[in-house]
């Protein structure tokens, strides 16, 4: 009776966890960020080999922005906050399939391929896995998270004291050693961006995720096209 209750448990638990974290690929909640913020440029980095894998990511069939209904309405608040102080968005990345995070463990995993170190030029690339500064399962597969930067409104670059996807301590939002206008401006996106309902975290000064996401434990893979 004992073995049969532990079973019945150990059941349990693996029905609540397979419930916790579960793979989508229906997209209807989802729209492109272009049909909401007219002024935004996109860099899309992963639908190119300009980023840390040197390579063009799984998932990636356009370069294109999409969010969650929820995290584009609460994005164009911060951009029109950003406009008013005269800057545009500069969107990096936002939605990302699963396949996507699955091809960077892959990658990290690969011993013949070491990509473009320049993105880790302080680090080994298994310390990438182990730094939790890329993770299976990513907050960008929710849908509400987003990577971007300020630009000014005719297009010019506005100084962050350190690039995207740089994985060093100068990308933290708190790193010191930058000059004060590189501090102002990391403070102006993070401001519009909490204000807007954002929450940051301390590894990356461009990523921001909805604090209300609508969707907590579902993890989405359907291509970016």
């Amino acid at each position: 009776m004992k073995k049969l209750a532990l079973s019945i448990l150990i059941s349990l638990s693996f029905i609540q966890i397979a419930a916790a974290s579960q793979i989508s690929y229906d997209n209807s909640n989802f729209v492109p960020l272009y049909t909401v913020i007219d002024d935004a440029v996109y860099d899309i980095r992963y639908y190119s080999s300009n980023n840390f894998t040197g390579n063009k990511i799984k998932g990636y069939k356009a370069p294109v922005a999409y969010m969650t209904k929820e995290g584009a309405r609460a994005l164009t608040l911060a951009a029109d906050d950003l406009r008013k102080q005269g800057y545009r968005l500069l969107i990096w990345d936002t939605y990302r399939p699963q396949k996507a995070v699955d091809n960077f463990v892959d990658w990290i995993n690969n011993p013949t391929d070491d990509g473009d170190k320049s993105f880790y030029p302080n680090l080994q690339k298994s310390d990438l896995l182990k730094g939790q500064y890329i993770m299976s399962k990513s907050g960008h597969t929710r849908g509400s998270t987003v990577d971007l930067t300020l630009i000014k409104k005719d297009g010019s670059f506005v100084d962050m004291g350190g690039t995207f996807d740089l994985f060093s301590e100068i990308s933290h939002p708190d790193y010191k050693k930058i000059t004060k206008e590189q501090k102002k401006n990391r403070k102006i996106l993070h401001d519009a961006m909490i204000k807007a309902g954002f929450q940051g975290i301390d590894s990356e000064w461009w990523h921001f995720t909805l604090k209300n996401e609508p969707y907590t434990d579902t993890y989405f893979n359907f291509d970016v096209k």
